[in-house]
């Protein structure tokens, strides 16, 4: 079976193109994809090359790992049935072409994807593109509810990372947050919580601060506005050495906690939580294109910053 996909041949050399998959398994599905997003975190890194070295990676590659579709075909062990509306994750389904192998270390960005049902979850049909969203959500989630992890008074950066954070955060209960950001045009669209510049802000007592920028020299800032014994987690990814002047960190014996990926189980708590009414991801989606429009779709994304959110919408593709 042959599919679109979108295909990053290398750093910015990125193009609609067919792609071989792999045959389904009796635990597999295949998915037509209906909304897949772009990624500007680590997706953004394989697309400028500066992605450090990541087992699985490599050039070419199908991109993507935020993807949602319908089910067209269930394997007779997957307890899915066609029609079923899922969350995909990425995949690694894609047959080698005469060039050589295609990567799908990521993987979500094509029409459709063969996929062990395993990896999927079930989310409404009625969330339409918003339902590409659910796993950046769930790593929001992950930042506030994973292992060792305490609610955010203070979280810096308001693209969607930074809102889904401050969703949640309130979603389960907690105070509002308080949100930094330096763009003015990002400074909109809070939902129950205050935005402001850093200057702003003079408190200096923050239990837990929730870096969700991933820009770099920011510690030695943040550890300054944390009272003692407070934390500072880094949920963004960074790809240079991060440091901070040790004396100050001593003074308040901050600790430091690193938040990675979303687990399984965190892709179910959060789709409970928008099921429930807890948890909206309106307002953030700000872009859509057609896949044929691609290269565009993909510099927009990463270099206009009034993108919170771009959306390829492989409905729209013929």
């Amino acid at each position: 079976m042959q599919t679109d996909a979108i295909i990053l041949s290398a750093p910015r050399q990125l193009a609609l193109g067919q792609v071989g998959l792999k045959a389904a398994g009796p635990g597999d599905l295949v998915v037509r994809i209906g909304h897949s997003g772009i990624s500007t975190g680590t997706e953004k890194l394989f697309w400028s090359g500066e992605m450090p070295p990541f087992p699985g990676m490599g050039y070419p590659l199908v991109p993507g790992y935020e993807a949602a579709g319908e089910v067209v075909e269930a394997g007779r062990d997957t307890g899915f049935k066609a029609g079923d509306r899922v969350f995909v994750p990425g995949a690694n389904c894609f047959q080698a072409n005469e060039q050589g192998p295609v990567f799908g270390l990521f993987g979500g960005a094509a029409r459709h994807l063969v996929t062990d049902a395993k990896r999927v979850t079930r989310i409404d049909a009625a969330m339409g593109a918003e339902g590409a969203l659910l796993a950046l959500a769930a790593t929001a989630r992950h930042a506030v509810a994973g292992p060792n992890a305490s609610l955010p008074d203070l979280i810096v950066g308001h693209g969607v990372l930074g809102r889904l954070i401050a969703r949640i955060t309130i979603a389960m209960g907690a105070p509002a947050p308080q949100v930094w950001e330096l763009n003015p045009s990002r400074m909109n669209g809070a939902e129950g919580y205050d935005v402001c510049l850093p200057e702003n802000d003079t408190r200096r007592d923050y239990s837990c601060i929730m870096d969700a920028s991933g820009a770099e020299g920011l510690l030695d800032q943040l550890i300054g506005r944390i009272t003692k014994g407070g934390e500072v987690v880094l949920a963004g990814f960074y790809t240079k050495p991060l440091n901070f002047n040790f004396v100050p960190a001593f003074m308040r014996e901050a600790r430091l906690r690193i938040a990675a990926e979303w687990q399984p189980d965190d892709l179910i708590a959060t789709r409970d939580l928008i099921e429930a009414g807890a948890l909206s991801l309106g307002g953030l989606i700000t872009h859509h294109a057609n896949p044929a429009q691609a290269a565009t779709a993909y510099e927009t994304a990463f270099s206009d910053p009034d993108c919170l959110k771009m959306i390829l919408d492989w409905e729209a593709h013929a």
